[in-house]
Order: C-alpha cells, then structure tokens, then sequence
C-alpha cells in the first residue's frame, strides 16, 4: 500500500512538473517585458495589439511615415484607442553605425532624442525634430537633400531642445555625449531585427520601406494590415 502511495505521489510530481513546463512554453510574455523602453511608447501596454516602429531620424522614408501620424494625431489616437494597440518607437542611430552613408546626423538626432527623453521630453523633442526634419530636408527635396541635411552638426539638434525647454542639462547632454552608449546598445540590438531602415512589426506582419509621396493613407494600411494579422 506504502509502495503504491510513493508511485502515485511521484507520477503526480512528474505532472505537475511537466504541466509547468508546457505553461512555461506555451504564455507570451507581456507587452510590458517586450518593449525596449517604455517612455516612447503611446498607448495601452496592456492592449491586445503590438506596433513597433524601428526608425533613425537621418532616413527619409521613416520622417515621412512618422510624419504622416503627427499631422493626424487625432485620428491616430483614435485609431489605437478603438483598436486597442500599444505602439513603440525604437529609434537609434542604425545608419551612422550601420548603414552606407554614414550619417552623422543619424547619431546626433538620435542623441538628441535620447538626452530629451533623460529630461521627460521625448515626445515633445521627436515630434519637433519629425516635422522639422520633414519640412526643411525631405518633403520636398527627398533624398537629394540629404546632402545638406548631413551637414547639420550638434548645435542644431541643442536648438530644437531649447525650442521645447530644455536648457543646461540638455546641452551638457549632448555635449558631452552621456546618451551615447545607449544609443549605440539600440542600433545593435536593432541590426538583429531588421532587414533596413525603417521596418515595422505591428503584430505578425512585418514590412519595411515606405515612399516619401505616400502619406496617412498609407500608414492606416500598414496598421490595418498589422490588425488583420
């Protein structure tokens, strides 16, 4: 009976054991384990639909798609909101590490970025140097201006700080180069991702590229799309 007991108390052991095993192997990690950093995202994070935007200031074809969803806040935040969606930008400086040209506007805007959001201002300062960037260099100048716009410097991306608040700490900031490594950490974490600059994952559907004449139209087909998958 004893010798019964032991065998039937082991097999139940054995089960729980591999019942958590296949738990274990089966849950999805949440949203909240998944994203690289929480500050720039927008939306629920514990909504059902997961947008991750890869981007790099210094690519036209990103400016031009994240540029689209800023002259239609509104409906974009409605459309999140309606359809339950958590959305991340992971940008760094993928085309000054990685790419061909070696932009170094690449570094200094994603610097710029990131020392912003070390104050509490990423959304204010991407959004500023998303329209900026569109209005000034690729919205009607496309990739032929490029050129210029990689002659920029550092000083430009401190002004668009100053534009949105930030002052001496900033400034030190980017100076000084204290948001690098992080910067630099995102583009490789990046590479192992993406097949170029921009890419999106929003749920299972993955895409990269977008055109510079496109505009909200074309980004709600690439949100709708990511929906339907």
């Amino acid at each position: 009976m004893k010798k019964a007991l032991r065998i039937i108390g082991v097999v139940a052991v054995v089960g729980l054991i591999l019942a958590a095993i296949v738990t274990s192997m089966t849950s999805k990690p949440s949203n909240a384990e998944k994203v690289w950093d929480p500050e720039m995202t927008v939306g629920n994070m514990d909504a059902k639909n997961y947008f991750i935007i890869y981007s790099d200031i210094a690519c036209p074809y990103c400016i031009a798609f994240e540029n689209a969803i800023i002259e239609h806040e509104e409906e974009f935040q409605r459309y999140i909101e309606e359809n339950d969606i958590l959305v991340e930008i992971r940008l760094s400086d993928f085309l000054y590490e990685y790419g061909e040209s070696k932009s170094p506007e690449s570094r200094y805007g994603a610097e710029g970025i990131f020392c912003a959001k070390k104050e509490g201002k990423f959304w204010d300062y991407y959004n500023l140097a998303v329209t900026r960037v569109w209005k000034e260099y690729f919205k009607d100048s496309g990739k032929s201006a490029f050129y210029e716009f990689n002659k920029l410097g550092k000083d430009y991306w401190i002004k668009l700080g100053e534009e949105v608040g930030l002052q001496d700490s900033f400034k030190d900031c980017m100076e000084k180069d204290e948001v690098l490594e992080e910067v630099m950490a995102s583009a490789k974490k990046t590479l192992k991702l993406v097949d170029g600059m921009p890419y999106y994952k929003f749920n299972n559907y993955t895409s990269g590229g977008f055109d510079l004449s496109w505009g909200w139209d074309y980004v709600l087909m690439y949100f709708d799309a990511g929906l339907k998958s």
